[in-house]
């Protein structure tokens, strides 16, 4: 592994010395990237949690008393989350996307900002919180048209001092919790879920399958923005390792793949990759 560059100057300079070496370069990106946006991520620069692990599919789908938690506070977090635009990071890596040499953009993100941005050719490896899905009978709405649900079904209800989380969430007083009415399905009443893969529960294949073909099509490897923690991820990084395409990291923390990359960067992300498209 190379030594980390810090100074956004000499990470900008490196990083598109890096990247002229090819024309096909597949990306993979993460929260940090969208921390610019007003979006906060999960993990500190060691890779540690900030906060308590989000919610797992196993409580959500089998606890109503954690999926009333859920709803209560995506109500708080989703107009804010809602509005957040496109950084500096979203708009060079369309860019770079354009003019070349990125070919491929996969995301853990789930916040759609890379196509707000103009990516177009981009895998939400995690899906788009923007989507509701029906457990039961896989009846889809937007989170927009559910918004106004939440608001009829709960009138007098006051969430308290409330502070933004990651993916939509809020931080909310725990009393208001228990006294949110949660919606459900108006089809057939079942438990609705954003259309996002949560903790403990599979990537959907196809997503997967698209991510490997594209990588296998890449001369080298970029991660923006994540610290690689989570496997979904990390497997991506891995295979490029193991096929012997060359690998970079802009993070600002450790990630776990340090150890397989050549170019290692720890520069502000938006401002390294406004830069490198200079």
């Amino acid at each position: 592994m190379s030594a980390i560059a810090s100074d956004i100057s000499n990470a900008a300079s490196r990083l598109r010395d890096w990247l002229a070496r090819f024309e096909r370069v597949f990306v993979l990106t993460g929260a940090g990237v969208s921390t610019g946006s007003g979006i906060p991520d999960y993990r500190d620069a060691e890779g540690n949690w900030k906060r308590p692990a989000p919610v797992t599919w196993q409580a959500f789908s089998g606890d109503p008393a954690v999926y009333r938690r859920y709803w209560a506070r995506s109500y708080v977090g989703w107009p804010k989350f809602s509005v957040a635009h496109p950084n500096a990071a979203h708009h060079a890596l369309a860019a770079l996307e354009h003019a070349g040499p990125v070919t491929t953009l996969l995301t853990q993100n789930v916040d759609g900002l890379h196509q707000a941005a103009g990516s177009r050719h981009v895998i939400d490896l995690h899906g788009r919180l923007d989507q509701v899905i029906c457990l039961s009978c896989g009846t889809q709405i937007t989170r927009d048209a559910l918004q106004p649900r939440l608001v009829a079904d709960n009138p007098d209800w006051h969430p308290g001092a409330a502070a933004m989380a990651p993916d939509g969430d809020a931080d909310i007083a725990a009393d208001a919790e228990t006294v949110f009415v949660p919606p459900h399905c108006a089809r057939c009443g079942g438990l609705l879920k954003p259309d996002v893969v949560f903790f403990g529960e599979n990537v959907l294949r196809a997503r997967v399958h698209d991510a490997r073909a594209a990588l296998t099509a890449s001369e080298a490897m970029l991660v923006v923005g994540s610290s690689l923690m989570v496997y979904s991820g990390f497997r991506f990084a891995k295979m490029a390792s193991e096929a012997g395409l060359p690998l970079a990291i802009l993070n600002a923390g450790t990630t776990r793949a340090d150890a397989l990359a050549e170019l290692r960067l720890a520069a502000e992300i938006g401002a390294t990759l406004d830069a490198v498209r200079s």
